[in-house]
């Protein structure tokens, strides 16, 4: 973190405190602390404050997961679109089998804290989740889904992830993300059109 600028730091730090804590439990303070980043540096670099904060660490999420899609493509040797599913969700099934339940998703989290109430920080999470979607739609297309399916297969994919996240959370097991792996993975390659 450290070669990261204070400003980075905190953007990032906000967003592994609300993907453990949530909105509402993370201070701007703990947020500096956790940064390593000096607490009147808040005020200089984010003058709308938590809220401005939030904003950015949902943000920063949304193109940390849209870029992990690559990253996951260039794990498979024969991409298809039931291993980059199965990819997507072993980020999470080895995170917590190694290091607990703690976390979740931090789009997610200010999701369900300030959807509601904070207008936008709304709009911040939609557009997360489009920066994530669009390039799952992408690869799914480059392996021969149909335009006009990628998208909502796409859609299903991240909803089913997060949902899996959710009750895997709850229960400390990643039974969830095991059985919507192992579920959804048909349909998804039963969505690459054939050549005849």
């Amino acid at each position: 973190m450290s070669e990261r600028g204070p400003r980075e730091r905190m953007v990032f730090s906000a967003a592994q405190l609300i993907r453990r804590d949530g909105v509402a439990t993370t201070g701007m303070r703990e947020v500096a602390a956790h940064a390593e980043a000096p607490r009147g540096s808040l005020q200089h670099y984010f003058p709308g404050g938590k809220e401005q904060l939030v904003n950015e660490a949902v943000a920063w999420a949304g193109r940390y997961a849209g870029r992990r899609v690559a990253r996951f493509l260039a794990a498979l040797d024969e991409p298809t679109p039931s291993g980059l599913f199965a990819e997507m969700v072993r980020q999470w099934t080895d995170e917590y089998e190694s290091a607990g339940f703690a976390a979740g998703c931090p789009v997610a989290a200010a999701t369900v804290d300030c959807a509601e109430s904070v207008p936008s920080t709304r709009e911040a999470v939609a557009a997360a989740f489009a920066t994530w979607t669009a390039p799952v739609a992408r690869a799914l297309a480059d392996m021969g889904v149909p335009e006009e399916r990628a998208g909502a297969l796409a859609t299903l994919m991240i909803s089913a992830l997060e949902g899996a996240i959710l009750i895997a959370r709850a229960e400390r097991d990643v039974r969830a993300l095991t059985t919507v792996t192992r579920e959804l993975g048909p349909l998804l390659d039963a969505a690459v059109r054939k050549d005849d």
